[in-house]
């Protein structure tokens, strides 16, 4: 007798998909709020410049520019490498209002030489992702109902607002370091000015609410 082992597999019908919620403007101005200075900065670095958080926290000062971050390592399971993907390794431009708040965050560091960590451990080593989550940003957010919005959540919202606002999908792309399209990404790149412009438009679109 001929057997399909394919027939015996199903897909229950009323599986239900996980969710995959973003935060809308009035849920990151209030993100934004309730968070000190260093968790403030983090989130706007995942949310206003759509980086991954081994980005953020593989950042050092010399990485930082007037009009954007230099990205070209991150943060792997507590071990510095490079990024994953060609796309990856770019520059990531920064808001007006963000570089502000990252001036004022290097008034308050230890250390700000070109080779700093600009968020160190008091070992002076990359602070850890999950333990700035779990004791600095997840309770204080998780009293503002918003503890789900995780930089996995942050960096989809960027994605999202940006949409919303018309931006071109090839910078938001760029901005990410996503592919949109592989014929796009070989050939084609988006200037750094043209995504500070769109990151400028996130941030200001936030102030007006």
């Amino acid at each position: 007798m001929v057997r399909n082992p394919a027939l015996l597999l199903f897909t229950p019908r009323d599986a239900a998909k996980p969710e995959r919620r973003v935060m809308n403007m009035k849920e990151v101005q209030t993100y934004f709020s309730v968070l000190e200075l260093r968790e403030r900065l983090i989130a706007k670095l995942a949310i206003l410049a759509g980086m991954r958080p081994g980005e953020i926290f593989a950042l050092k000062w010399g990485q930082l520019t007037a009009t954007y971050a230099d990205i070209r390592q991150r943060v792997y399971r507590g071990t510095i490498d490079s990024p994953k993907t060609n796309q990856s390794v770019r520059k990531a431009a920064l808001s007006e209002g963000l570089l502000r708040e990252v001036e004022t965050w290097r008034e308050f560091s230890v250390e700000t030489r070109d080779g700093a960590w600009v968020f160190p451990s008091e070992r002076m080593t990359p602070l850890s992702k999950d333990n700035c989550w779990r004791r600095s940003m997840q309770p204080k957010l998780a009293k503002a109902g918003l503890g789900w919005a995780n930089f996995l959540v942050m960096r989809r919202t960027h994605a999202t607002l940006m949409k919303a606002l018309g931006v071109d999908g090839k910078l938001v792309a760029d901005q990410l370091g996503h592919s949109l399209d592989v014929n796009q990404n070989v050939y084609t790149q988006s200037p750094v000015e043209n995504r500070l412009v769109a990151v400028n438009q996130l941030e200001k679109s936030l102030l007006v609410m």
